[in-house]
């Protein structure tokens, strides 16, 4: 085969095949692996896969933590499997709170764009690291540490946090410790709480035992 015509068949091939490697559209209807979702078949990808609407509107904060966190992440948002990011929409009341809680999969970036948010995140060392933001600033906290989000103003605040993955898992303290059926007496032990305190904590985080 005359170089040229090798060379043009080389070319041929890999720019038929780029799209695929370019990237991994979830297959939400397929089963998801530690590795993310299988890939939807290239000729079905459309842009509508690569852009999220949903976070132009508020979340709704009538509920017991005055929060909303709306999600894009690959179970929402398709075009972010195997991207290593996402993102989300938080919404705090006057006195909202987003409970101490982990992402064990991914570290968070936050960007404020209305009102102040009290946030913060404790080291493994149980250094607190406390800081009032405001509309512009940013925030960092670092894959699986505790962190939580308070609004400091009397205004509603609305935040973008970002993530390391696409799919970065949670896990609230609160609901880990007071909502499921572990029981009493072992919290009681490994916390120091009273069994009266740990009750009603259960009764309002919707535990048993």
């Amino acid at each position: 085969m005359p170089p040229t015509l090798f060379i043009f068949s080389l070319l041929i091939f890999f720019s038929s095949h780029a799209a695929a490697l370019d990237f991994c559209v979830a297959n939400l209807k397929g089963p998801q692996g530690p590795a993310g979702f299988s890939c939807k078949t290239p000729a079905k990808v459309t842009v509508n896969d690569f852009v999220f609407t949903a976070l132009t509107k508020a979340g709704n904060t009538s509920n017991i933590i005055k929060a909303a966190v709306s999600p894009a992440f690959v179970a929402q948002f398709p075009g972010v499997n195997g991207l290593g990011l996402s993102i989300a929409r938080l919404d705090l009341a006057p006195g909202g709170v987003i409970p101490m809680h982990t992402h064990p999969g991914a570290s968070e970036i936050l960007i404020v764009v209305q009102g102040y948010i009290l946030a913060g995140f404790i080291s493994s060392d149980n250094s607190v690291y406390l800081k009032t933001l405001k509309k512009g600033e940013v925030m960092v906290f670092p894959q699986g540490l505790l962190h939580f989000q308070v609004n400091a103003a009397g205004i509603p605040a609305i935040a973008f946090p970002s993530f390391s993955s696409p799919d970065p898992g949670l896990q609230i303290l609160d609901f880990a410790l007071f909502g499921n059926n572990l029981p009493t007496m072992l919290i009681e032990k490994t916390t120091f709480l009273d069994e009266a305190q740990i009750k009603k904590l259960k009764a309002v985080l919707g535990g048993t035992g």
